[in-house]
């Protein structure tokens, strides 16, 4: 019997298989605090298994155990978004995305320019407007609650203030923006759980689109007070003028592996 014959690759092949998996996850992580969560849960499973393989510490080995369960239920409600869109990934078969490159679309200089605009006088005529910006998640009918009506048209200010006219029938709907074209209006968005008691429809629906999609960015304007937001990673900052507007928008969609991080401002009124 040869020594090859008696070599157990199973352990290179569970710490390649280990090793892998971790590259994964931290590849898809962006932003930086969610990063720093993630090392510290890995260092602590990792912990938990060389205490238990390599030490005779029951006590230790115990107690290690429990902090790792306990750290588990605190990120499973930390992340539910993200477990929540891998489900939804593997439940529709669409599993390649998870290994598929995260590339930013670039948002013309002028389109960004458009949807300042748009913005600003939404706010000043208090009509309520919800526009997403699909800058790498390559959404797909699926991914809304209805996916709305196909339009596939260049994009304009004076179409997207049509299209949020109070006697418009597409107006409550969110609007599409994919390659610098409005692909779609009066698409509905699935819902954020938090802030029910704070945040109006539009936000919620900006809330629970870039909580389970990491590559897009949702402009909200509130019909009641004018306010504008950008939503991002299910974070909103509001109220933000214009001009702040559009310094957000070029950070966030600058070339480089993460946009800006927006902080969350307390909220003033319903959308």
């Amino acid at each position: 019997m040869t020594w090859l014959q008696t070599l157990d690759l199973r352990p290179l092949l569970d710490l390649a298989c280990a090793t892998g998996l971790g590259v994964l996850l931290l590849g898809r992580i962006t932003d930086r605090r969610t990063l720093w969560l993630l090392r510290g849960f890995l260092f602590l499973v990792a912990l938990a298994w060389v205490v238990q393989r390599y030490a005779d510490l029951p006590l230790t080995s115990k107690l290690v155990d429990a902090l790792v369960l306990a750290c588990s239920l605190a990120l499973a409600i930390l992340w539910q978004g993200e477990l929540r869109r891998l489900m939804e990934l593997l439940g529709t078969g669409r599993v390649g995305n998870l290994f598929a490159d995260r590339r930013r679309d670039s948002l013309a200089s002028g389109s960004v320019s458009m949807l300042t605009e748009a913005a600003g006088r939404l706010s000043q005529a208090r009509c309520g407007g919800l526009i997403v910006l699909d800058i790498g998640s390559d959404l797909r009918p699926e991914d809304f609650l209805n996916p709305g009506i196909r339009l596939d048209a260049r994009l304009s200010v004076d179409l997207l203030l049509n299209l949020f006219a109070a006697d418009t029938p597409l107006h409550d709907g969110a609007v599409l923006v994919q390659e610098n074209r409005i692909a779609a209006a009066g698409v509905i968005l699935p819902l954020s759980r938090q802030g029910l008691n704070r945040y109006g429809t539009r936000h919620l629906a900006a809330l629970g689109l870039t909580e389970r999609h990491a590559g897009c960015l949702c402009i909200v304007v509130s019909e009641e007070t004018g306010t504008i937001s950008l939503a991002q990673q299910g974070r909103l900052e509001r109220p933000i003028t214009s001009s702040r507007l559009h310094d957000l928008l070029t950070a966030s969609l600058a070339p480089g592996p993460t946009g800006r991080s927006l902080s969350t401002d307390t909220p003033d009124s319903r959308g």
